[in-house]
């Protein structure tokens, strides 16, 4: 028998994925994206594109691309986006290429869009997404913590809760789905989605030549 192989120090090479967290309003995305933002340094908030000028203190390609309307235009044209829209009489993307070059990289991608944006990636690119759902515990419960915001009317909270019955109805479009009713529990579960999904055989590109000098 040949000499034992030493185990490889770091990680080995793997292609990046795109880690979609949906939810309907008040259920917990935003507060779930931070905390994942904050305490896993391999993953990073997609940046957009965007032909809207830049507000005081936004940074070129920290906060979005921006980019005027000729060439959003030729990105358009030329299939540069996993999906884009217009918004307030500006439009917005999701920029295909640069975000390609970065999956080979090993760079994992954070969105925090609606099912309809989900559809959309996942039919560009199937084979990198990992989409996650979150669910509140009830919706009385949804409906008190869009109460304790005191941001909205009545009125305004009646809609948001029409639209998270609606956004609720795609939960099996998603290929996990976690109940938040502890933010701490919800946040380790999202983690472990997370960390199972950069270990699948097919991300780690590194796992062919390693066999093989394993094997030798």
């Amino acid at each position: 028998m040949g000499e034992p192989h030493p185990i490889p120090s770091g990680q080995l090479d793997r292609r990046g994925l795109l880690f979609i967290l949906s939810s309907p309003s008040g259920a917990g995305k935003t507060t779930l994206s931070r905390m994942l933002l904050a305490k896993d340094e391999d993953i990073k908030l997609s940046v957009s594109v965007t032909t809207r000028a830049p507000r005081p203190g936004e940074v070129d390609g920290v906060h979005y691309h921006f980019v005027s309307n000729e060439k959003f235009d030729a990105m358009v044209e030329e299939d540069d986006f996993y999906e884009w829209a217009h918004v307030f009489d500006h439009r917005y993307g999701t920029p295909k290429g640069l975000i390609r070059t970065a999956l080979k990289e090993g760079q994992d991608f954070l969105f925090d869009i609606d099912w309809q944006g989900t559809q959309q990636l996942y039919q560009k690119d199937q084979q990198d997404v990992v989409s996650v759902f979150i669910l509140p515990p009830s919706l009385d419960e949804l409906r008190r913590r869009l109460e304790a915001r005191a941001q909205d009317s009545d009125a305004v909270i009646d809609d948001r809760m029409d639209r998270a019955r609606a956004e609720i109805s795609h939960w099996a479009e998603y290929d996990y789905v976690v109940i938040n009713d502890d933010v701490d529990e919800c946040f380790d579960r999202v983690r472990e989605v997370l960390d199972a999904e950069r270990m699948r055989r097919t991300r780690q590109t590194g796992l062919i030549p390693f066999v093989r000098e394993l094997m030798a």
